[in-house]
């Protein structure tokens, strides 16, 4: 079915102006598009400046300025310039009730005509409606060419895949779809290379190399937070709808050497630390924010030995994003020591311990689901009822949609509506 351009509904203002000189000022509430009911703690954005919706939905800022935005958990966002960019007050938001159903693809996937052309027809033909695109990806390599220095130093641009990445955005939004740019943060193998200074080594002072052979940028390194935030921000200009950072974490190996001591209150603070910059550098865009957490990060109380710490990511962000892929629950969770076997209940029950956690609603997560063979236990298909089951998992804790993952870019769309 055709995708319609509604949820991108433009900014209702009603402005009023008095006689004579007015105090500077914007006030006025955000409401849901659909039922007019307030919406509380939204996010409103004056230039680039934030400011958070009551219970009652009133928002007010002492100051002017010339772009006003919003966004909410559960809705689509929406901006527009202020017709009066100062002492504007009695605005009306309206928010779109939006939940993403998206697949991913990497850059080499959305630029080969076959794959992104099988992923738009299951946009058009199934509940699908939005697209998670690597904008930097597993390998560290950009999607696009950018205009950062430092990812023309490093050579993250050496194999640039998407030729014009700002039409196909045009065209992606033009159709309806709902756009996350997947920005992979640490495991970075050209940075690490390039910048051996900044990278993750081994007790020994040599270059840590994961399992992949891939190195990583030291998480508590300022210039390489400094340059994942400015692949963010170009991200945002070119309009994507979220940022989505994936593997904002240490390494899960010990016997690593970092600039800091590698103790758990210093990895909390330094993903703290990186995600709350980006938070700041990417308000002017009104983006979303969300991140990539291992599965059983729902699960476990400490860091996981990686700097995830559940409660602390989620009061940086606006989405979780836990990957629950019954194959990567290798030692299964209390009452199910067969995931694949098992997937609504891996699903379903990984995230009502995260809300129970964390004391948030369904709708601050969004969960990665499995979209390809196990590779773990039986090399079963995860296709089908599999994949149904995990669907329906997701829906019933009530989230914000789901997220399927194949790193082939494959998907014949069984057990999909």
């Amino acid at each position: 079915m055709t995708r319609t351009k509604a949820g991108f509904l433009s900014l209702l203002a009603i402005v009023l102006l008095s006689a004579g000189p007015a105090p500077a000022g914007i006030s006025g509430r955000v409401v849901d598009a659909a039922t007019q009911r307030p919406i509380a703690g939204a996010l409103v954005t004056i230039d680039d400046q934030v400011t958070v919706s009551d219970e009652h939905g009133l928002f007010m800022w002492p100051g002017d300025g010339e772009k006003i935005a919003a966004r909410a958990a559960g809705y689509l966002r929406t901006g527009q310039t202020l017709l009066v960019p100062f002492a504007a007050d009695h605005l009306r938001l309206e928010l779109t009730p939006f939940t993403p159903k998206a697949l991913y693809l990497s850059g080499h996937g959305v630029a080969n005509r076959t794959l992104r052309e099988a992923a738009l027809r299951l946009l058009a033909d199934t509940e699908l409606n939005a697209l998670v695109i690597d904008v930097k990806g597993d390998w560290g390599q950009l999607s696009h060419r950018s205009d950062i220095p430092m990812a023309a130093a490093i050579g993250a641009q050496r194999n640039v895949p998407v030729k014009d990445l700002a039409a196909l955005v045009d065209e992606f939004k033009g159709r309806g779809i709902y756009l996350i740019a997947r920005i992979v943060v640490f495991k970075d193998d050209p940075l690490a290379r390039a910048r051996p200074e900044l990278a993750v080594r081994t007790t020994e002072g040599t270059l840590f190399r994961d399992r992949e052979g891939l190195g990583w940028g030291d998480p508590f390194a300022a210039e390489v937070r400094e340059y994942n935030i400015a692949v963010a921000v170009e991200a945002a200009r070119l309009g994507f709808d979220e940022i989505q950072f994936d593997y904002v974490r240490f390494p899960d190996r010990g016997g690593l050497r970092f600039s800091r001591p590698n103790t758990e209150a210093n990895r909390v603070a330094a993903i703290g630390e990186f995600l709350e910059a980006a938070r700041q550098r990417l308000v002017p865009y009104n983006v979303f924010l969300s991140a990539d957490i291992f599965g059983y990060v729902c699960w476990n109380l400490d860091d996981t030995d990686i700097g995830q710490r559940l409660p602390d990511i989620a009061a940086a962000v606006d989405y979780l994003a836990p990957m629950l892929y019954p194959s990567g629950f290798q030692f299964g969770i209390p009452g199910y020591r067969n995931p694949v076997a098992n997937p609504y209940q891996i699903v379903n029950l990984s995230l009502e311990r995260a809300k129970k956690r964390t004391g948030l609603p369904g709708v601050r997560f969004r969960p990665w689901l499995q979209a390809f063979r196990d590779y773990a236990f039986d090399r079963r298909s995860m296709a089908g009822q599999p994949l149904r089951d995990q669907i329906d998992a997701a829906e019933d804790a009530g989230t914000h949609g789901w997220m399927l993952w194949n790193p082939a870019n494959v998907y014949p769309g069984d057990g999909l509506r």
